[in-house]
């Protein structure tokens, strides 16, 4: 499609902070346009009174979600819908010719059994299951070509992948042996209210949540599995929230199964990620202002103690959803990849 007519795209959970990110990446994209947005919202409103700062920038009325309503008016759908909805959805998208990028944990997960287990749900749609392609362009820039249904992966996995994937498919390192310890901003929570959410919660403090049981703590690991032959990886992934909007910075504990110096750590980073437009390896440690409303993941590495640290910093809201979301529309549809990501 690169060079015709723009791509058009429906913003389907067009009041959710994803898609807040999409309206506005997406509004200096040269070759792609937002032409529906729906929302599960009644009465439907319009985008610029959900976003002030889209007035005269965003002319579109919410309209309810309906695949059919969307037949021959949209090329690509963003599904910024909470887990288990996408799935309903997404079928009937799919047989109308509609190309589906889906922000929630629906298709991440290949086993069905690994999505009941920690999402707490029957996955009603193995068939699109077994063909989604996990959106990280850096590693499934092929697949993702092709591909009619994009799993883009969650915020912390991609701050997670990026870090240990270069380590891991050079075989310098043990499967089973992997810690991430991730801080993120409290956007990543969502836009639903939550009274442990409010700001009196949240403000001068820093804290661990969901110890051992999160869930991207087997979307981590799933990511990393293909990558080891005969057996699974194991990670222990703790996730913590700071009082910020928004930013991840996860620091990745690495044991090598070879002394490894600092500098062939750092060269397998750069030559893993040389023609990489939105991977900075740098000298460095990381920061989440330097990456904050970029598409960009900064990369640092340490050896301590004869462990390889690798410090990843990413924000949320953009290589963590709706700029990997655009980056893998403008590959399915080839664009240049860095198009309304600049």
């Amino acid at each position: 499609m690169a060079g015709s007519q723009p791509v058009r795209i429906g913003i389907v959970g067009a009041t959710s902070y994803t898609a807040r990110e999409a309206f506005r990446l997406l509004l200096n994209h040269p070759q792609a346009q937002v032409v529906a947005a729906c929302s599960r919202r009644d009465p439907q409103p319009r985008v610029d009174e959900v976003f002030p700062e889209f007035t005269g920038r965003v002319n579109l009325q919410c309209e309810p979600i309906d695949a059919d309503a969307l037949r021959g008016r949209i090329d690509v759908a963003f599904l910024c819908l909470p887990n288990g909805l996408a799935m309903t959805l997404a079928p009937r998208l799919l047989e109308l010719g509609i190309r589906v990028i889906d922000f929630s944990a629906d298709y991440r997960l290949k086993e069905p059994a690994d999505y009941a287990a920690w999402y707490d749900k029957t996955h009603t749609d193995l068939d699109n299951l077994a063909q989604a392609v996990y959106g990280l362009p850096e590693f499934y820039r092929e697949r993702i070509r092709t591909a009619r249904l994009i799993a883009n992966p969650g915020c912390y996995p991609t701050s997670a992948a990026l870090a240990i994937l270069p380590f891991l498919k050079a075989g310098l390192i043990e499967p089973t042996d992997i810690i991430v310890d991730s801080a993120s901003g409290i956007s990543g929570a969502g836009a639903e209210p939550r009274p442990e959410h409010h700001f009196p919660e949240r403000h001068e403090t820093f804290e661990a949540y969901n110890v051992g049981k999160h869930r991207h703590m087997v979307e981590i690991e799933r990511t990393l599995d293909p990558y080891v032959r005969g057996s699974k990886t194991s990670v222990i992934f703790t996730p913590h929230l700071v009082p910020m909007e928004r930013g991840i910075l996860s620091t990745v504990y690495l044991k090598p199964t070879q002394p490894i110096s600092v500098e062939h750590a750092m060269q397998v980073l750069l030559e893993t990620y040389e023609n990489e437009p939105f991977v900075r390896v740098r000298e460095r440690l990381p920061r989440t202002s330097e990456v904050a409303r970029t598409n960009c993941c900064d990369l640092a590495v340490r050896v301590v103690k004869s462990r390889i640290v690798v410090l990843s910093a990413i924000d949320n809201m953009v290589k963590g959803a709706s700029g990997q979301a655009i980056q893998n529309m403008n590959v399915m549809f080839g664009i240049d990849e860095k198009a309304g990501l600049r």
